[in-house]
């Protein structure tokens, strides 16, 4: 199944001002980035990150396709689990930092600092608003990770019910590392479900971590050789869905009810804090070094 897109905005964006709408962005290849894989009868569906050759590097046209997905699961009662994984290498290396087109400049695009500054806020609260589709689903979510998980990816991570880690894998939050703070609520998430110092600790420093750290901490659940992870995930999502889905869906709403107090407040907050690094020059040196893989010069400013 392949996700609907909307149509892609003229080249000058919104009213001509050169704005990059995310809403109309759109994969350039014909290949969704972005899979459902269904099996007629089966209660567990896949959703599948399809960019191995960018190690699954995200972007906003992954973003609306997976949405797409999402918009269409919440309605299929047929639907009892649904696994999160990606093809090839990777679960998620990150934001892509080389883009087939918009670069960092072009996405945060304005007139002024201030616009800049209300148009990066608007983009993030978006983001958050969409990702709630996927993490508000009905059914639970198993999240199949391997390989990198890193920034988008932890993002994407989090917005599951539940985590399986193949040994091996690497995470990280390395936002701080560009020049930017997290935009999407992983420390938001982490920190809910960790607990905050663990958010602050990994989200400061930026440093990487593996599946002992993360099982320890309670980002994941279990841990599996890599050759394992798929029939650990898919054993777990048949065990889930052998019980009532009613049932298990008013759990999963109950639990999230109480760990979230507070969450739209504090995503509505970080929305506004993470728009003002948008105008540093801190985020331009920080993209241009991760791009060219030296250290970044922070100066900031």
């Amino acid at each position: 199944m392949e996700a609907s897109t909307a149509g892609r905005a003229g080249p000058a964006g919104p009213e001509g001002r050169g704005e990059v709408d995310p809403r109309n962005e759109e994969r350039a290849r014909d290949k969704p980035l972005v899979r459902l894989d269904i099996i007629e009868g089966d209660p567990v569906a896949e959703i599948v990150f399809d960019r191995p050759e960018k190690l699954n590097a995200w972007a906003w046209a992954p973003t609306n396709e997976l949405c797409a997905i999402a918009d269409d699961l919440r309605f299929r009662s047929d639907i009892r689990v649904v696994i999160l994984r990606g093809e090839g290498r990777a679960f998620c290396a990150g934001e892509d930092l080389k883009p087939e087109r918009h670069d960092v400049a072009e996405r945060h695009s304005g007139r002024s600092p201030a616009e800049k500054v209300r148009n990066s806020y608007e983009r993030a609260r978006y983001l958050f608003e969409r990702w709630q589709v996927l993490s508000d689903l009905p059914q639970p979510v198993i999240v199949a990770i391997h390989g990198y998980c890193l920034g988008a990816g932890m993002e994407l991570a989090l917005l599951g019910d539940l985590r399986i880690a193949a040994e091996g894998t690497v995470f990280a939050l390395p936002q701080a590392t560009i020049g930017v703070p997290v935009v999407g609520g992983a420390d938001i998430r982490l920190a809910f479900e960790c607990n905050p110092g663990a958010a602050k600790l990994l989200a400061f420093t930026g440093r990487r971590f593996g599946p002992e750290l993360a099982e320890k901490i309670g980002f994941v659940q279990q841990v599996v050789p890599l050759d394992e992870l798929l029939p650990a995930a898919r054993a777990l999502a048949r065990e889930i869905a052998a019980n009532a889905p009613i049932a298990v869906q008013s759990i999963k709403r109950t639990v999230n009810a109480f760990v979230r107090r507070g969450f739209q407040e504090a995503a509505v907050f970080e929305a506004m804090s993470s728009s003002i690094a948008f105008v540093s020059d801190d985020l331009y040196e920080g993209f241009a070094a991760a791009a060219d893989k030296r250290s970044a010069r922070f100066e900031g400013t």
